[in-house]
Order: structure tokens, then sequence, then C-alpha cells
């Protein structure tokens, strides 16, 4: 899933011409991004905007790994090599 601090009609629509097979999170009151460490503060750059941040969860709830997304081309490969591990794991 993702998530941002738009709205749910705004969510839709992106997620809508972007073509994504997954659900997005409508945050506009920020609580889970403020939760989540991902609310920028008021004087880094962009700071209407989440930080780029992806949280691998385990079924039980448990945070097993967190990215800070710096290259957005590149993470999906990563992300997938680190899921791929951590099924290993087990």
């Amino acid at each position: 899933m993702g998530a941002s601090f738009d709205t749910v009609e705004d969510n839709r629509t992106f997620a809508e011409k972007h073509g994504f097979p997954f659900p997005l999170l409508a945050d506009p009151e920020r609580e889970a991004g403020a939760a989540y460490e991902t609310v920028r503060h008021p004087d880094e750059p962009a700071p209407e905007y989440a930080k780029r941040r992806t949280f691998v969860i385990d079924p039980g709830g448990v945070i097993r790994k967190v990215y800070r997304v710096r290259d957005i081309a590149g993470h999906p490969e990563e992300l997938l090599a680190d899921l791929h591990d951590l099924m290993r794991e087990g």
C-alpha cells in the first residue's frame, strides 16, 4: 500500500492515472505520517509532502525494515531482493 497526505479523491485520481495496482492511504491529517515519522519539518524542502519511506511489515505487524528512498528507479529491485532474503529467513 502507499500513503500520502492527499485526500481520498486526489489519491484515487493519481492511482488511476498511473495505473497503481495497490491502494493508497489518504492521510490529510498526517496522523499516520506522524506515527511513522514521515512528516517533514516546515524548514525542509517540500514540507507539504511526506518523506519517501518504505516500511516492510510482517504478518504479525512487526516492522522488519525501513528504507529512506533516494533512488526511486532502483528501489523496487532493492526491496524485492530484501523481501526474498526475509522470506528465506522465515
